[in-house]
């Protein structure tokens, strides 16, 4: 851990395992559902933070990216889970045949990457998580946008 302030944790990541460790950092201290945004370019570690996460809340099955099929559900112990890839969305409109109804669920754990470009569509963020290139590692910044989400970041910054 970098720094902390009183909504935002800031991580250093040097490596993939590094990624992989916050994942499931932060999956070990959800105590309820949540919705986190993924932020960053290509390459960054947003698919590799969700696997771990995922993985963590005990996904026995693999996790594979949504870039093509936009949304994979999955069982996450006794709570669904959703990881959304809107990279290929131009519009938010298209994603209404998705069925998106299932993310509202409290309970559900949501994982949404590139969510910039599902504005209107997605349920808010609790949590947001910007990862970006630092030399040849990493860096991530979560940032708490609701309640939960303040609540998550107080105990993973312990």
């Amino acid at each position: 851990m970098i720094e902390q302030a009183e909504w935002a944790v800031d991580w250093a990541l040097p490596d993939e395992a590094a990624t992989a460790a916050l994942g499931a950092r932060v999956a070990s201290a959800l105590d309820d559902g949540l919705v986190i945004y993924l932020h960053g370019p290509l390459g960054a570690g947003k698919t590799s933070f969700a696997r771990a996460l995922l993985t963590t809340l005990g996904v026995g099955e693999r996790v594979k990216s949504p870039t093509y099929s936009l949304v994979e559900g999955y069982a996450a112990g006794d709570r669904p889970a959703w990881h959304l890839d809107l990279y290929r969305i131009a519009d938010p409109g298209e994603l209404e045949w998705l069925g998106l109804d299932a993310l509202a669920d409290p309970a559900a754990v949501v994982l949404v990457e590139w969510p910039e470009r599902g504005v209107g569509a997605l349920p808010h963020a609790d949590v947001e998580l910007s990862l970006d290139y630092a030399g040849s590692g990493r860096q991530a910044a979560l940032s708490a946008r609701s309640a939960r989400g303040e609540r998550l970041l107080r105990r993973i910054a312990k």
